[in-house]
């Protein structure tokens, strides 16, 4: 009975078995073993993106400053000018014209993306029937590509104001610009949704529940707690949606393509043609011009969105 009721010894493992020796390797000298390897052979495994980054980044950056200050036509045919092509470019009414519609339409496509994504991804957070359905719905604009959008969005306006004086979108700038909003807004919002809903459901239910208790109405517990806790989404989205603003480029082309054109001061400019669209058509015929507007867009769009981060992360909320 003694020996019944005693308990038996566990099992010993074999110390030369797999599973041993699995676990020797993990849990010796906390992962010690693996990382030897790894410090010692890091540049192995950096070296092929490395260089895939510098032949496909950081040469062609270079490469391209280099040519802003050059006149050419082949890359067998440069001749450095200086500065003349910067000065070309200031003087150039077109690119003036593009730089103030493309930083009225930036900003107008990011307070309504960031405004309506919100409200959307608010609504589908909030016990709402079929909200798996409508994210779905709402996302799925965002899968067509820019120049397909493009041109559906031609045929549907065109399709409006057939029987209209304007009788198409490419006749009025007002048209032109006011539909690309449309345009990229009906794309993008699905997928700034996304990203508040994610920030959405990262806020403790106990905030909700202490803010309750408090008596805080639903105005107080939006600006109070919803708004300071997802800010970090906030941040993201307003980058992407300001960048993206100014990047725009294949839904411009497809949709207007800069027309109508009017004559200014003796200078034809598109009255619909955003910043990334003016460069591409400027290189037709001055690739050097077109170099250094295309630099200058670089500094712009990098400074506005180190600005913009800079901003909106101080208002970020630590939890």
């Amino acid at each position: 009975m003694a020996a019944s009721n005693s308990k038996k010894a566990p099992a010993k493992s074999d110390p030369n078995s797999f599973g041993a020796k699995v676990r020797l390797l993990f849990a010796g000298n906390n992962g010690y073993t693996l990382r030897k390897p790894m410090r010692q052979w890091w540049w192995l495994f950096m070296a092929p993106v490395t260089i895939a980054f510098c032949i496909g980044f950081v040469w062609p950056f270079i490469q391209g400053i280099y040519l802003s200050f050059c006149e050419f036509r082949a890359l067998d045919d440069v001749k450095p000018i200086g500065v003349g092509n910067y000065i070309k470019v200031f003087n150039d009414k077109g690119f003036l014209h593009s730089f103030g519609l493309t930083a009225l339409f930036a900003v107008t496509s990011l307070v309504i993306i960031n405004i309506l994504a919100f409200a959307v991804a608010l609504a589908l957070t909030s016990s709402m029937k079929g909200s798996n359905i409508f994210r779905t719905v709402f996302f799925m604009p965002n899968l067509i590509g820019g120049v397909v959008l493009g041109y559906i969005w031609t045929m549907i306006f065109d399709g409006i104001l057939v029987n209209t004086p304007v009788n198409s979108i490419v006749n009025d700038p007002n048209w032109g610009f006011w539909g690309l909003i449309i345009l990229v807004c009906w794309q993008q919002i699905g997928y700034m949704m996304i990203i508040y809903i994610a920030g959405l459901n990262a806020i403790p239910g106990d905030l909700y529940e202490a803010a309750r208790i408090d008596g805080a109405t639903g105005w107080q517990i939006l600006w109070n707690v919803i708004i300071p806790n997802v800010m970090p989404s906030i941040t993201i989205c307003m980058f992407l949606s300001l960048t993206n603003g100014f990047k725009l480029f294949d839904q411009n082309l497809a949709l207007t393509n800069g027309l109508p054109k009017e004559i200014a001061d003796g200078a034809v400019v598109s009255q619909s043609e955003l910043l990334a669209l003016n460069i591409v058509h400027t290189f037709k015929n001055t690739p050097g011009v077109a170099q250094a507007k295309g630099v200058l867009f670089f500094i712009l769009v990098a400074a506005l969105g180190l600005a913009q981060l800079g901003i909106t992360r101080k208002r970020e909320v630590q939890q």
